[in-house]
């Protein structure tokens, strides 16, 4: 059997926005995922279906026996053919112990590449403000690991405290007080700023700050846990200006989207990039229907309106000749249905201001005649009145259900855990309220204290009609609408 390849990749620290596309790349194209703790998990979801998956993480452990068990992981994957990506928070190179697991491949004359990442000692500060290196204040950093020699050894803390620029420890929360103290013991002013980070690069991220003389009982009151880094020196003392990260828009916003899972991430995307801590449960799992449609019965209809950009996802997937639209009106209901529309190079005649299917009807007079027939694809459980619209505005109105939506059945415990990560519950659609209203069990009282969060006008209704209160409403009735409207724009 032919040998694989090993991808020796530097995942960035806590979140994906700091993966490299030669790191993305190589994700995308290994049979075998290898990974640690100190990645963001949705790294992961760039690998193609069939990938395999293997946890070999190390906790606050120093490696040791689990190293050795990822190091043969590594080089048996390989020797069975696969492309392996063995995918690391930070860099392979910087504590990363990336050079022991070549040792082991290259005993096996296994080819392997090593992709840079981009490492906690340098990111993690710059998410918090904190410049390793600034004219005038420090012009070097240094980079240590906070952990102690397996053999108990300790760095020669009479030569790192007479270092002038800032100083910098990896994994070092542990050894905090040893630190300190040695820094202290061998000369270094005890009133330095230091500044611990924790979960840094990450929507969570909590930065503390204080002096080598006081930072441990800070940190104890604090109950700093790993992962996290410590920066010394006055650098620290930039943060006041520089700080960035925790003044984003929805900084320490915590999101529950709700959303069908398939659709969900450019929501969250949207979310996180304003700096949001977003959780995900899917109450509603989207489904394709048009595949029965007879498409030969287009010629006969003079106007087509959609209601969302899941329908025109759906119909436009199975049309095999988009010339038999070449007549025909659209009309659709919202901005983000319209981007949709334009992916296939059509152009939609018209769009409502109000973003409801019923003003869509409405609209669609001024663009056909009287007799026209008018097909109306939306959801299996979408209102369409197509009798009573037929009847006011003299066209013939039918109804195509291009998808189904389906309730996702989570049990209570599972709901009331994530509730307790979240400060704000979002709601694009009916449907999911109701199935949201049933996964509760009608225990409204798990919502105390939640703000809740409408896409519009129709999703308030059963909001208010299941008893929940409307804390706020989308003015634009869109996943940008409901972001500006937690934004309290």
């Amino acid at each position: 059997m032919a040998k694989g390849k090993v991808y020796i990749i530097g995942a960035g620290c806590g979140n994906i926005d700091l993966l490299t596309l030669k790191g993305k790349r190589c994700i995308e194209e290994a049979d075998c995922i290898v990974y640690d703790r100190l990645i963001d998990p949705k790294v992961l979801d760039l690998a193609k279906k069939d990938a395999e998956f293997i946890y070999l993480g190390k906790g606050n452990t120093e490696g040791g026996v689990i190293q050795d068990e990822i190091n043969q992981t590594l080089a048996q994957k390989a020797l069975e053919g696969k492309i392996v990506a063995r995918v690391k928070g930070g860099d392979p190179f910087v504590f990363g112990r990336g050079g022991e697991e070549i040792e082991e491949i290259i005993k096996y004359s296994i080819p392997f590449e090593i992709i840079p990442g981009i490492s906690s000692s340098i990111a993690v500060p710059e998410y918090a403000g904190i410049p390793v290196t600034h004219r005038g204040v420090s012009r070097s950093f240094h980079v240590f690991t906070g952990h102690t020699m397996e053999n108990g050894e300790w760095h020669d803390f009479s030569t790192i405290a007479k270092l002038e620029g800032t100083l910098v420890f990896l994994m070092g929360i542990k050894n905090l007080d040893l630190i300190t103290g040695d820094l202290i013991k061998y000369g270094k002013n005890p009133k330095t700023p230091v500044a611990i980070i924790e979960k840094g690069a990450n929507t969570n991220q909590r930065v503390t700050v204080g002096t080598i003389e006081n930072i441990v009982e800070i940190a104890s009151e604090r109950n700093i846990v790993p992962p996290a880094i410590t920066i010394i020196g006055d650098v620290v003392n930039l943060r006041t200006s520089f700080e960035w990260f925790e003044n984003l828009p929805l900084s320490g916003t915590k999101v529950l989207v709700t959303r069908d899972k398939k659709l969900a991430g450019e929501f969250t995307e949207k979310l996180r990039i304003e700096g949001a801590d977003v959780s995900e449960m899917d109450f509603l799992e989207i489904e394709d229907s048009c595949h029965g449609f007879d498409y030969s019965e287009l010629k006969n209809y003079n106007a087509l309106l959609f209601n969302s950009p899941n329908g025109v996802k759906a119909f436009m997937k199975n049309i095999s000749d988009l010339r038999v639209l070449g007549n025909v009106k659209i009309g659709v209901v919202g901005s983000k249905t319209a981007e949709v529309l334009k992916t296939y190079r059509i152009t939609p005649d018209f769009m409502p201001e109000k973003y409801m299917v019923s003003e869509l009807a409405k609209e669609v007079v001024q663009f056909t005649q009287e007799g026209d027939k008018v097909l109306v694809i939306t959801s299996d459980i979408s209102p369409a009145d197509c009798e009573g619209w037929s009847k006011n505005y003299k066209r013939e109105f039918s109804k195509l259900s291009a998808y189904n939506t389906k309730k996702v059945i989570r049990d209570k415990e599972s709901v009331e855990n994530i509730l307790k990560k979240v400060d704000h519950v979002t709601f694009l659609s009916s449907s999911t309220v109701e199935s949201f209203y049933d996964a509760l069990g009608g225990d409204l009282s798990l919502v105390n204290g939640k703000k809740m969060v409408s896409i519009g006008p129709v999703t308030s209704a059963t909001m208010k009609k299941l008893g929940f209160t409307v804390d706020l409403e989308a003015k634009v009735y869109d996943i940008d609408g409901v972001i500006a409207a937690i934004k309290g724009e």
